[in-house]
């Protein structure tokens, strides 16, 4: 317990993508209700929703968080073209420039502002980004580290000069395959080209160098981040945690070959979140002197999602993520009712999420 009585709080997002909506959804619940976090810790595909709500840059934190489902894929197209060219593109210098070209074209950039507008406008938007990313050149061979070029448009809704002013304490890992260890940086130091060292996830983007050293996503080694979050706050009264990648029911027979490949990332990840959660409940979650260092609350999405919607719940379609939001969204009303005492939320507080 805090000085001032109040009890620490703290946030953890980890790693699995396009599963970022759920705990987007989650967390605006949350926020809704009055929770108050102390401390966040990302890893992986939660570094997006944490610098959303640390540093947006156009809107407030619930606005951003809440357009998250916006870089899915338009239904009509992902049903036809099952792959996210929003997130995905193409590597290279001149895929670059391309897409710098595409930044400064008023009318190209005047059909995206208008995708949010209604299914027509997205299904326009989203055509067009089609096209651009068709015709976009590419440096890609078999001598390349990765599929993809590393997130360009995270500037576009993160400004990461903010960061340093976010009142609780904030950390970002990436694992440093040059030196063979895990890194852990602070609001202080996190910058645009740490944001993309933390979400190089292997073989679909390169490793990125920051100095005289390479990155790759800190949730493809340790997807929660637990160990450097308690060897810097050795006890923290409640420890939220987002049961994203913990469901057996995330995986099934695959429909396709790129269901199959998308599976094949995303199984390891499960694994090492489900291990992670139980070896530090079973095993660290204990001080030198034999405390508890935290009260675990886990947040389950298994409720509100159902059979079909698992098989479903890795596509990239904007439908599929606006479920997902929703799904994040009623799950996070339903931990403040279950733990409005931990998260020190008052009785008409609670009621509001009834």
């Amino acid at each position: 317990m805090a000085a001032t009585g109040k009890p620490t709080i703290a946030l953890v997002l980890g790693g699995g993508a396009p599963n970022a909506t759920l705990m987007a959804g989650a967390l605006v619940a949350l926020l809704e209700a009055g929770v108050e976090f102390d401390i966040v810790s990302a890893s992986g595909a939660g570094a997006i929703v944490g610098l959303l709500y640390a540093a947006p840059r156009q809107a407030d934190a619930l606005t951003a968080l809440a357009g998250l489902a916006g870089i899915g894929v338009s239904d009509a197209i992902y049903e036809q073209f099952p792959v996210n060219f929003k997130v995905f593109n193409k590597p290279g210098v001149l895929a670059d420039a391309w897409r710098a070209m595409q930044a400064r074209n008023p009318l190209l950039q005047a059909i995206q502002q208008q995708a949010g507008q209604g299914p027509t406008q997205r299904l326009l938007a989203d055509w067009t980004s089609l096209v651009m990313a068709t015709l976009c050149p590419s440096s890609l061979s078999a001598q390349s580290q990765g599929l993809c070029a590393h997130v360009p448009f995270i500037e576009e809704v993160v400004d990461f000069s903010k960061l340093r002013d976010f009142q609780p304490e904030f950390y970002l890992n990436a694992y440093n395959i040059s030196r063979g260890k895990m890194q852990c940086w602070t609001k202080r130091e996190v910058t645009h080209e740490h944001f993309l060292a933390a979400l190089s996830f292997p073989f679909i983007y390169p490793p990125y160098p920051l100095g005289d050293d390479y990155f790759i996503e800190g949730a493809a080694i340790d997807t929660l981040n637990f160990e450097d979050l308690f060897q810097r706050h050795p006890h923290i009264d409640y420890t939220l945690v987002f049961d994203v990648l913990g469901s057996s029911r995330l995986l099934h027979p695959p429909r396709d070959l790129y269901d199959a490949w998308v599976q094949s990332i995303i199984t390891p990840l499960t694994a090492i979140a489900r291990d992670d959660l139980k070896l530090f409940e079973a095993l660290h979650n204990r001080d030198a002197h034999g405390r508890q260092r935290t009260e675990v609350l886990k947040i389950s999405f298994d409720a509100h999602i159902s059979q079909e919607g698992h098989q479903e719940e890795m596509d990239w379609s904007f439908s599929n993520l606006s479920r997902l939001y929703q799904a994040g969204y009623q799950a996070g009303q339903d931990a403040c009712r279950r733990y409005g005492r931990q998260l020190g939320l008052e009785t008409d507080e609670l009621q509001k999420t009834a």
